[in-house]
């Protein structure tokens, strides 16, 4: 039975961090302390201002919610300091735009590859059910051959650096645009298309300061009980201690770990070979996010496009000055932001990642030769882990660490610490460490996090 008396101990100050810190604090609970290996907080979805006056994210972060917790939250961080969107969404093929989600667009493609795409989502209607054992089966099984080698293969090939056949399909969810099939023949016959899927369709967005504003204001909030460049050398499950690279001691009746899950293992002591072996199965992309700063005016009203083909690096690119006009240095400047995967399966050179950024922009016509001499600033951020990837061998290694870590009275949560890209997002990710919180201390039931292991492979997102 927990009291108001348990130490606390939380391991990264991103997020998730920051969320279960929110509540404890609001709970009135006292001992509790965030163990943050870097000098800012925010994890992933922190910003940076560079030294010409541009503020970059981590990747394209916006702001929407599936939790009414997390919508007060945001509201009283940001107060009335945001900008409010109505998503406008692209995908760049054949040399042109088509509207997002491009499943429900195709009206605008080549004659033959409009044919294509029709032709094998009437095939993958008509044909018989079968099992579906990754990603690649359900991608043919629900779009058919044209939609999947067109676009569904080749992007996510780009956004996960790892072939679809090594992915399961668990995560889903809201993720992808399933396809409808009266929505494809309104839009090829009648050219009506369809643009208002998904939970982001309309989002917020800090006025000033990117994502990273959000977090900093709940830094402030936190700020005596966090503790930045302080990484965790160690974990003692049988003596329940942190211990941190300084030589410093924290013991904890429960631990919160947001610290990549791979990582939680490599660090904590006794780890019995089962668990080891386990996180073999765990596997993860990294990313160069580039940001390009020019000095004229952005000429679009697009959010973010989608880069399916293999001819430019980036599979997104985000009209990051669109989201606010301050983020740019001075009115009527551009701050593009694009993001390129890397793995094993897909390396992207770090030393050339942003002359190839540059010559992708021009090439599909987001810049101009003449836009080169533009440039007032680039920037490049290259975080290692970036996507816990849904791999095949995903669940089942879950199945067996999780259940072992709760044994041991660790909590290991948020975006690469649960390693569920299905409750990723910025309001999961928060909410993971309230539910945490309201787990450990009073039973409740954890609401956020989904228990994966071979018996619920198929079961989805609850």
């Amino acid at each position: 039975m927990s009291t108001s008396k348990d130490r606390i101990v939380i391991i990264g100050a991103g997020p998730t961090g920051l969320g279960a810190g929110w509540r404890l604090q609001e709970l009135g609970h006292e001992d509790w302390v965030i163990l943050e290996a870097s000098d800012r907080v925010g994890g992933l979805a922190t910003s940076f201002t560079d030294d010409a006056g541009f503020t970059y994210d981590i990747g394209g972060h916006v702001m929407f919610s599936h939790y009414d917790y997390y919508d007060r939250l945001v509201e009283k961080l940001m107060g009335p300091d945001y900008t409010e969107l109505d998503r406008e969404a692209w995908v760049w093929m054949e040399d042109r735009f088509i509207p997002y989600p491009f499943q429900n667009n195709l009206a605008d493609l080549e004659p033959q590859t409009v044919f294509e795409c029709v032709n094998g989502l009437i095939a993958a209607q008509k044909a018989a059910a079968r099992p579906v054992e990754n990603f690649r089966d359900w991608v043919d099984t629900v779009f058919g051959e044209g939609i999947a080698e067109h676009f569904m293969l080749p992007y996510n090939f780009k956004v996960w650096a790892t072939p679809a056949e090594l992915m399961n399909h668990v995560w889903i969810g809201e993720r992808v645009s399933v396809v409808d099939v009266e929505a494809v023949l309104r839009n090829v016959i009648l050219r009506q298309g369809e643009r208002s899927w998904g939970p982001n369709n309309t989002f917020r967005y800090p006025l000033r300061g990117g994502t990273g504003f959000l977090y900093d204001g709940m830094h402030a909030a936190l700020e005596d009980h966090i503790r930045l460049d302080t990484p965790v050398a160690s974990v003692d499950p049988v003596a329940k201690v942190v211990r941190t690279a300084d030589g410093t001691t924290y013991p904890y009746d429960h631990l919160l770990s947001t610290m990549p899950l791979t990582s939680l293992i490599e660090v904590t002591e006794s780890v019995p070979a089962a668990i080891t072996e386990a996180a073999q199965g765990l596997h993860w992309s990294g990313s160069h996010i580039v940001g390009v700063g020019i000095d004229r005016p952005a000429g679009s009203t697009k959010n973010w496009i989608y880069f399916p083909e293999p001819d430019v690096p980036f599979y997104r690119v985000t009209y990051l000055s669109n989201y606010s006009p301050y983020m740019t240095a001075k009115p009527d400047q551009t701050l593009l932001l694009t993001e390129t995967s890397q793995s094993g399966h897909k390396p992207e050179p770090a030393d050339t990642i942003v002359e190839r950024v540059i010559d992708g922009l021009i090439s599909t016509g987001l810049m101009t030769e003449d836009d080169r001499d533009k440039i007032v600033t680039t920037w490049l951020c290259s975080p290692e882990k970036s996507y816990p990837v849904p791999s095949t061998t995903r669940d089942a290694s879950l199945g067996t660490i999780q259940p072992w870590l709760r044994e041991q009275g660790i909590w290991s949560r948020g975006r690469d610490g649960a390693w569920l890209y299905e409750i990723g997002n910025m309001d999961h990710s928060t909410m993971q460490g309230v539910a945490f919180v309201d787990n450990a201390l009073a039973g409740d039931p954890e609401t956020v996090w989904i228990p994966r292991g071979e018996g619920q492979a198929g079961e989805g997102i609850r």
